[in-house]
């Protein structure tokens, strides 16, 4: 039997779920036995023999996720690879007042949850804002770039310097992606040309082919050029 996390008492029927659905859900998810302790709220898992210890390593963040107020359709996203999980503790920075705490948690949400829709739109990470704890989650690139947007608003940033800082990181890596994305179309092209003989110098002579049709027919030199043969062009003749 391994501990995973303890949960707050109000989010152990979430965890359980409607006549057990959840946690069918997570066992189906893991191929475990979840074990919830309802009066304190302890999470516990019997892992089998063969379990995959990738597993083993994601499974205690989606009980922490679904204990910290997030949809467990969601947090069982934490399962897949590509998605990562990110706590950020508000009393770290305002202390334990729960006035002070109240301010902050208005500052990242907004007016009608503007500013945390923001956050996720420019940085494509979710938040999920509960008691004294921030929860992120999203792929290796969407979720240090909203805990840094997250960070900066809970030391005092203004909301208009750190949206504007995500717009334009999101701008960057965008731009980065399409130019990795335009290096790795060239460069595959080169290394087909490589493997197949004589690839390259019929591309050259369709080139030529091409430019030749464009001659103006004015132009002395040019038509001269275009009459010249290449290495690997030749002129035979023969009787019909």
């Amino acid at each position: 039997m391994e501990g995973l996390a303890r949960i707050p008492q109000d989010r152990i029927a979430v965890l359980i779920g409607r006549k057990g659905a959840t946690r069918k859900a997570l066992e189906k998810a893991t191929g475990a036995n979840l074990y919830i302790e309802s009066k304190t709220g302890d999470v516990s898992i019997s892992w089998p023999e063969d379990a995959d210890p990738i597993l083993r390593m994601k499974f205690p963040d989606v009980i922490r996720a679904i204990g910290r107020g997030m949809n467990p359709e969601r947090a069982i996203q934490l399962l897949e690879d590509d998605h990562y999980l990110m706590l950020i503790d508000i009393r770290e920075y305002v202390g334990k007042g729960s006035s002070q705490q109240r301010r902050i948690r208005s500052r990242l949400i907004g007016r009608n949850g503007r500013i945390r829709e923001l956050i996720e739109e420019h940085s494509g990470a979710e938040l999920v804002i509960y008691g004294s704890t921030i929860i992120i989650i999203g792929n290796e690139e969407a979720v240090p770039l909203a805990g840094q947007a997250v960070e900066r608003l809970l030391q005092g940033s203004e909301h208009s310097s750190v949206l504007k800082h995500l717009e334009t990181e999101r701008r960057r890596k965008r731009m980065s992606a399409r130019h990795l994305e335009s290096i790795d179309v060239r460069s595959d092209d080169h290394r087909f040309g490589a493997l197949v003989p004589g690839l390259d110098a019929a591309r050259r002579k369709r080139e030529r082919r091409f430019k030749g049709i464009q001659v103006d027919p004015d132009d002395t030199d040019a038509v001269n050029e275009m009459m010249e043969l290449a290495d690997d062009e030749s002129i035979q003749y023969g009787e019909e």
